[in-house]
């Protein structure tokens, strides 16, 4: 990563975009558990990109063992006032620099990819020093080509579905993958990607979503069924999700 990104201002809100919605955390986290629960091995999690904790407390209820890598110091220090346990290992470290003392059954990394210069760089880092024998990672995010974001080109409000906009950019974004771009990083530093799917049918920016979620217009069923439609339609999903394994 360049010396000159600053990650404390980088998850701040912008005037026109915030950094994480109530969408990110009430929707689609429960369904990103509920999409992984199936491939966990039992053992030890490394949560890449920790953000503020909010994930790392859905990880609590699941893992003992936890260990979290965070950019921003910022961060770090509101996730461990919110979930005041000792037991969680924090990194303070660009993941291209951290040193982690052991490799690990478990790795996620959702909604960060997309940040990092070197993207084949850090998921070789890993394949290589961090996946346990027969551990697996669990890689998410956005979908350049989810339905929201291509009512978005043919609105005009950007270029192009893998687009980074303004706002994107302030907030460290580098680029927008869809399920093939993805899958090039992943087999090219080495890993075996085992499952491919998407996370939720997603027509409506996340901001209209926060807005919706407000009333009584959506309901729990009208969720469920966007998490299970997305699953016959991935390449039209919120985000993109590939479990992957060591390679050999």
């Amino acid at each position: 990563m360049s010396a000159q990104r600053d990650y404390n201002d980088e998850i701040n809100d912008t005037a026109d975009h915030q950094y994480a919605y109530n969408f990110d955390f009430d929707v689609m986290h429960p369904f990103m558990i509920r999409s992984f629960e199936p491939f966990f091995n039992k053992g030890s999690l490394l949560e890449l990109g920790s953000f503020k904790g909010d994930f790392t407390r859905r990880f609590m209820q699941i893992f003992d063992d936890i260990t979290c890598v965070e950019a921003s110091d910022k961060a770090i220090s509101i996730a461990r006032n919110r979930l005041g346990d000792n037991s969680i290992l924090f990194v303070n470290a660009m993941f291209e620099e951290a040193i982690l003392p052991r490799r690990y059954d478990n790795i996620v990394l959702t909604h960060v990819l997309e940040h990092i210069d070197d993207p084949i760089k850090v998921l070789r880092r890993i394949n290589d020093e961090w996946l346990a024998e027969g551990g697996r990672l669990f890689l998410v995010c956005p979908n350049a080509n989810a339905p929201s974001r291509q009512i978005a080109v043919k609105m005009g409000l950007i270029s192009h579905n893998s687009a980074v906009t303004p706002a994107e950019l302030e907030h460290g974004h580098r680029c927008t993958y869809s399920l093939d771009t993805l899958e090039r990083e992943a087999t090219a530093a080495g890993l075996d990607v085992i499952h491919r799917s998407g996370i939720f049918f997603k027509a409506l920016a996340n901001f209209q979503w926060d807005r919706l979620l407000q009333t009584d217009i959506i309901s729990q069923e009208y969720l469920e069924g966007c998490y299970k439609l997305g699953q016959n339609y991935p390449d039209l999903c919120s985000s993109i999700f590939l479990m992957c394994e060591k390679g050999k």
